[in-house]
């Protein structure tokens, strides 16, 4: 029985920044932890609400590192929206 969405060639430690990352943007940076606290008040459970934000932190980074631009946080809340 294997667990659904892993696979075996995962970056373990990339893996554990942005996890990390997720648990002091939630505590701390204020767009991000906005993130977290609206996902929590419509009713996620917290741990699956620091997931999204890990993930959603992971998908900003890969487009600042692609794209070259600037962190925007006017966009990450159009994006919650």
């Amino acid at each position: 029985m294997t667990v659904r969405g892993l696979n075996d060639n995962h970056n373990r430690d990339l893996k554990n920044l942005f996890k990390s990352a997720a648990v002091s943007a939630s505590t701390r940076s204020r767009p991000l932890r906005d993130f977290y606290a609206a996902r929590v008040e419509k009713g996620m459970r917290p741990t699956m609400a620091r997931l999204t934000l890990a993930r959603k932190i992971a998908a900003i980074s890969l487009t600042i590192w692609k794209k070259g631009v600037h962190f925007d946080a006017k966009q990450l809340d159009q994006q919650t929206a």
